[in-house]
């Protein structure tokens, strides 16, 4: 990553912006989108992506998969979290569309907006904004979108593991409303034990219509 990092800060000579949601395929509960920049500080820009990585290493080793927030542990990604949200040279703003306005929109326009609120959050001028995805926003600010950013960005990776960890952090409150569903452990998601309750309890107000799960 950090390579790759250089070879595009050499190209473009702009800050990155990496941005990155989760939420889009729950039955219920908002869609999250996190946008996160590291600041030039003191240190050199290098300095404070290397000093980010490092923090997340085990003896000096960068931990693997540490790009992909999905496939770290709850624990390794609230470690990573708590770091993220109180390290000065790390910038995000957070972006939160609510499952009627998902209804309202479809899931694809909610994803973009929650985006757009997350940029609203933090100073995106001369920046370059890196989308996780094969789509762009709706908003005036060089960008790119490429697939699986999460895995090659390191803006994009750490906005995935805050949006990841907030949401969660969500869908449990969520559970102690609505304890039949299981939300502190399916997150909203189709599992067998969420549609079985789905069919016991119908449906609840965090679960978005518009996804066809009446039947």
């Amino acid at each position: 990553m950090i390579k790759l990092k250089r070879k595009m800060k050499k190209k473009s000579q702009v800050i990155i912006i990496g941005l990155d949601e989760v939420g889009r395929g729950p039955l219920a509960g908002p869609v999250v989108a996190v946008a996160v920049k590291i600041r030039r500080s003191t240190i050199s820009y290098f300095r404070c992506t290397e000093s980010i990585l490092l923090a997340f290493s085990k003896k000096g080793r960068i931990m693997p998969k540490f790009s992909d927030s999905k496939k770290l542990t709850p624990k390794v990604r609230e470690k990573i979290y708590k770091i993220l949200i109180n390290h000065s040279c790390v910038d995000w703003g957070i972006g939160i569309v609510s499952e009627k306005k998902i209804d309202n929109i479809n899931i694809l326009e909610a994803t973009k907006l929650a985006m757009e609120k997350a940029l609203k959050k933090i100073d995106c001028k001369g920046s370059l904004l890196i989308i996780d995805g094969n789509f762009k926003i709706n908003i005036d600010y060089n960008q790119k979108s490429i697939i699986k950013a999460d895995e090659k960005i390191l803006e994009c990776s750490l906005s995935s593991i805050i949006a990841k960890v907030m949401r969660d952090k969500m869908m449990e409150k969520y559970h102690k409303k609505y304890p039949e569903y299981g939300f502190n452990k399916n997150k909203g998601y189709g599992t067998k034990k969420h549609i079985e309750a789905i069919k016991k309890y119908g449906l609840c107000p965090i679960h978005r219509k518009s996804f066809k799960i009446k039947n």
